[in-house]
């Protein structure tokens, strides 16, 4: 718990520093083996990115510097509650452990809980807002991009 509490501090510091260079107010740590390996502030403002959220920019940065899209053995700490899509990608990376200091209901009163987001994304396809279909194309002279990229990656083998 206290080694948690190092590390969520460090986040809500790179949180705050953010908001003093005119960002939004989250940072993330990604830490293995107790040591942390990247961090990340929200960067969406400065660049106009809607993916670059705390979290994503921290796991950008530990891909690049373990080298590889697997991060499995990395725990994450973040100032705020994770977003469907920041809990997605950690999932898809291998995270195993994400720890936040701030809830959803810490976020409201400010316009930043994704409490909302969830609540929609649990609902099926088709009573969500965004219209969601799907439309079963294929390529007479390819044999699809899954059948392709497992023949490619076999030859690799």
């Amino acid at each position: 718990m206290k080694e948690d509490s190092h590390f969520l501090c460090e986040a809500i510091e790179l949180a705050h520093a953010n908001v003093r260079n005119g960002g939004r107010p989250f940072g993330a740590v990604v830490v293995k083996d107790r040591k942390v390996i990247a961090t990340g502030v929200n960067e969406i403002h400065s660049t106009n990115d809607p993916t670059a959220h705390a979290e994503l920019t921290a796991l950008r940065a530990a891909s690049r510097k373990l080298g590889s899209p697997d991060l499995e053995g990395c725990a994450v700490y973040a100032s705020g509650h994770p977003c469907p899509m920041c809990m997605a990608a950690m999932r898809l990376a291998g995270v195993r452990e994400v720890a936040y200091a701030y809830s959803n209901d810490d976020g409201a009163p400010y316009g930043l809980s994704t409490a909302e987001i969830y609540a929609e994304l649990a609902k099926p396809f088709a009573e969500q807002s965004m219209k969601i279909r799907y439309v079963p194309v294929r390529l007479e002279h390819y044999p699809g991009p899954y059948a392709e990229w497992e023949q490619i990656r076999d030859k690799r083998a």
